[in-house]
């Protein structure tokens, strides 16, 4: 089933492109390379893991990337394609190619429609963007780098305040498959008046079935503009432990399994200062209905807890391999959403001044005092840029923030476009 709807997604590229209005070929690239020093925490369940068992789990580790991104457009056909190389720091070598886009688009009828891999995003929010039904890319990301465009078909219809668009989104994928990969159909509605932005959204999953949600973003001054969204979920994807396994109980295979929430709300506001000496301030809350409840981090965290003690418990003891496996496994609660927490604010400061933009902004979770500082600095020549920063994650030691695998990252990356 998945080949054939690959195979008529392929067709369907192929005749829209094919039939498109010839353009004149564009093309253009770039080559990026940065070193990523990153410090394993040793607070959380992976160090935990690691001080029972030794190499049993892979912590974080510096490593240097060779990317080359090149951009291809022309008789209806858009091509973004990315040759990625990496090395760990005393591991090995990886190397892999991808295609972030490559799609065919044509005018007709006063809509444009397109077919292929694209990225299309939606939404008004910075630091999390609760409708961006179809890429659902990562944000706060250390370097802007092109994200992997999702399988679509589009229809599209503007005007010069009106926007509509529709998208059939992974329609190759398993009917089964989560989060981002789920089979989907999306709609947008953008309609402006005035100096108001207004939007809506609404999404049809073919397991998590309906949600609506809807954005607006207004320009309130020459320095002020501020912006809200919110959407509501018949349900999401998330992970969740087995129900019936016991605090203190080991378990033969990961406990967290996927599973689903049901009517979580998902709603952000903020708002943005400049001033004329290009000082920008960004300042944004935001509540994810998704991310695991305060009462499933606190089952978590005993669990941890019960974990340690069995762990000093002794001789005879279980094997010190065993339990730490199950501390390391506790550690895939991490992934279960977007946001650890439930509650998060979120702010940054950037200023312009001539060619450098040093930022710092700072995530905040209220329900733990968990905190992610980031500080950089980019430099913007005529043709190369350069980048540089540092991200830290702390807090108090019960913090999830605290917990996570990773401790800092100081990063230097070199841009040169042609």
């Amino acid at each position: 089933m998945a080949r054939s709807r690959l195979a008529a997604l392929g067709a369907a590229l192929v005749a829209i492109g094919t039939n498109a209005h010839a353009a004149e070929p564009e093309f253009s690239g770039q080559i990026r390379t940065w070193w990523m020093d990153q410090r394993a925490s040793a607070n959380g369940p992976l160090a935990q893991a690691d001080a029972l068992a030794p190499g049993l789990v892979a912590l974080p580790r510096s490593n240097g990337t060779l990317e080359a991104e090149v951009r291809a457009s022309g008789h209806g056909i858009t091509a973004v394609g990315t040759l990625h190389g990496e090395h760990d720091e005393g591991g090995s070598t990886s190397s892999y190619g991808t295609f972030n886009e490559l799609y065919a688009s044509r005018d007709a009828w006063g809509w444009a429609f397109s077919a292929g891999k694209k990225i299309v995003s939606w939404d008004v929010g910075y630091g999390f963007r609760p409708n961006d039904f179809v890429e659902q890319e990562p944000r706060r990301t250390l370097l802007a780098t092109t994200p992997e465009g999702r399988a679509v078909l589009t229809a599209e219809h503007f005007s010069a305040s009106t926007a509509w668009t529709f998208v059939l989104v992974n329609p190759t994928q398993s009917r089964d498959a989560l989060g981002p990969d789920e089979p989907a159909l999306a709609a947008r509605m953008y309609q402006r008046d005035g100096a108001l932005d207004w939007h809506g959204f609404a999404r049809w999953g073919v397991r998590t079935r309906a949600s609506l949600g809807g954005a607006v973003a207004w320009v309130a001054s020459e320095s002020v503009e501020l912006h809200a969204s919110a959407r509501l979920l018949t349900r999401a994807d998330t992970l969740a432990i087995d129900p019936g396994l016991a605090a203190g109980a080991l378990a033969v295979t990961n406990p967290w399994q996927a599973a689903s929430v049901s009517h979580p709300v998902q709603a952000l506001v903020g708002g943005t200062w400049t001033n004329e000496a290009q000082l920008s301030v960004l300042v944004e809350a935001w509540w994810d209905g998704t991310a695991l409840s305060d009462r499933q981090w606190d089952d978590w965290a005993l669990r941890n807890q019960a974990l340690g003690r069995i762990a000093l418990a002794p001789p005879p003891s279980l094997p010190p391999q065993a339990i730490a496996g199950n501390i390391a496994m506790q550690a895939t609660a991490f992934t279960a959403s977007t946001n650890l927490r439930r509650a998060n604010l979120y702010a940054r400061a950037s200023w312009q001044v001539d060619k450098w933009q040093p930022v710092i902004d700072m995530l905040y979770t209220p329900a733990d005092r968990g905190r992610i500082v980031t500080a950089s600095l980019s430099w913007q020549g005529d043709r190369v840029r350069i980048d540089a920063g540092l991200r830290v994650y702390g807090g108090p030691s019960d913090a999830l923030l605290a917990q996570v695998p990773t401790r800092r990252i100081a990063y230097i990356a070199g841009t040169w476009p042609f």
